[in-house]
């Protein structure tokens, strides 16, 4: 009579087999997460058992935090309430809350299947048109150090290329500096210098009493900071406030950096895009060129021309000499190459077209208008709407003072919960809400899930 193959015996081969099954499997009838069970054939009399175990060379890995700000769009698609507003990631919409593709990007992307242009590799620095017309549209065509030659550009993968970028660089030949970052800023401005191992600091910006700018917080910790520090700013449209400093404080700004001898490091996300006008969103970054200084300038053109899935920006480094600037960028050329080796050519052409080309460039600084206007009628559509509905005498004129795509709305982590889960609005929870994602029509209904969760939520 055959032998079941999982038969029962008092043998001692059997005994150690069922012990040694009990031990690997836990005491359970089932292998244990995240392990691999296998089982094999031996003869021990009448026994043929046996169970092989191999843990996962990845046991000890954790499972990581969704993203704080992707994690809501996702939170969003979810949710099958038609009243749900997405308004956590900083994407422009249409006023029917669609998502939009430039004309003047359609056009430039028609041109170029037109010309038949091939895909071969980017040169590590880029695509030299592209390269040639950020740097022009950042600091001015006419400004001297392009035309000194003291600029070090490179096309890098949008703006987190960018800042990861400078960051390497930062690492390997100023190690022992230090990098401030304002509080608050963007999510991954802290990421970034984590991963690059450069520590980093912060600096007063945000005064919840005012909602507005902590100015003597933040020329009081950059005072403060050891000489030779790296001093993260926010060219325009301050993320996520939209609080900026005004010209006479960029003033003062630049006059402390300059006197501790720090590094001025621009991240450059909103240029057109905040004001509407190419030049005014760059005058932060022209003021500290102006006056002699070295700058790291990060730019990207995700929101100014809506390529968010092209990964297209640059950093750009000005320098004393040109001599310096090619060293900088050889070295730069030279951690960029282990990192992705080249960049992306699609979205370069796109700009490098766009900038390049006076009828487009028209039709793009009009466009932006456009958005940067839809964004302005929604943030004061907004403020009417919460002066009009709240009757406690708050005053909301905050959010008129901020500027670009989002508004920090000064609600807690505790009140913007209430948001999501009694009104179905998705933001980020430190209070941030993108603009760009609102319309006119919903204004209203924001401003009373604002009220409600402001005053009836502590």
């Amino acid at each position: 009579m055959a032998s079941a193959p999982f038969a029962v015996s008092s043998s001692p081969a059997a005994s150690a087999v069922a012990a040694r099954s009990k031990v690997l499997r836990g005491g359970r009838s089932e292998a244990r997460t995240g392990c691999r069970l296998g089982i094999t054939r031996k003869n021990f009399g009448r026994v043929m058992m046996a169970l092989a175990v191999d843990v996962s060379r990845f046991e000890g890995v954790p499972m990581a935090p969704p993203d704080p700000i992707l994690g809501v769009s996702e939170a969003f698609k979810a949710d099958q309430n038609d009243l749900k507003l997405n308004l956590g990631v900083g994407a422009y919409r249409t006023e029917e809350l669609q998502p939009y593709v430039l004309n003047v990007v359609k056009k430039a992307e028609t041109l170029m299947l037109e010309k038949g242009e091939n895909k071969e590799y980017l040169p590590i620095e880029g695509l030299a048109a592209f390269n040639k017309a950020t740097a022009e549209l950042l600091f001015g065509a006419d400004n001297p150090v392009l035309k000194q030659g003291r600029v070090a550009t490179l096309q890098s993968l949008s703006g987190t290329g960018s800042l990861r970028l400078a960051a390497a660089f930062i690492q390997r030949y100023f190690p022992e500096a230090k990098v401030l970052i304002s509080s608050p800023t963007w999510g991954n401005h802290k990421n970034i210098f984590n991963d690059a191992k450069v520590p980093w600091s912060e600096y007063r910006y945000y005064d919840p009493k005012t909602v507005g700018l902590d100015f003597q917080g933040m020329i009081a910790d950059i005072q403060a900071a050891p000489d030779g520090s790296f001093v993260l700013l926010h060219g325009c449209a301050h993320n996520p406030t939209g609080i900026d400093p005004t010209p006479e404080q960029w003033e003062k700004i630049a006059d402390v950096i300059q006197e501790k001898k720090h590094m001025p490091f621009f991240d450059v996300a909103y240029q057109g895009f905040a004001s509407g006008s190419l030049d005014e969103d760059a005058s932060s970054v022209r003021l500290f060129v102006q006056r002699g200084l070295e700058v790291f300038v990060a730019q990207s053109y995700s929101k100014n021309l809506g390529l968010y899935a092209e990964r297209i920006g640059a950093i750009n480094v000005v320098c004393s000499t040109p001599e310096v600037a090619n060293r900088v960028k050889s070295q730069l050329k030279r951690l960029a190459r282990p990192m992705y080796s080249n960049p992306p050519i699609h979205g370069a052409r796109i700009v490098a077209n766009v900038v390049g080309d006076p009828t487009m460039f028209g039709e793009w600084k009009q466009e932006m208008e456009e958005m940067a206007g839809r964004i302005k009628n929604v943030r004061q559509k907004l403020y009417d709407s919460l002066s009009a509905k709240d009757d406690s005498g708050k005053d909301w004129s905050f959010i008129l003072r901020q500027i670009g795509m989002f508004s920090y709305t000064g609600l807690n982590k505790t009140q913007s919960d209430n948001m999501t889960d009694k009104w179905h609005i998705y933001m980020t929870k430190d209070g941030r809400i993108s603009l760009a994602g609102l319309s006119l029509a919903k204004c209203e209904y924001l401003a009373d899930a604002i009220i409600d969760s402001f005053h009836n939520v502590s």
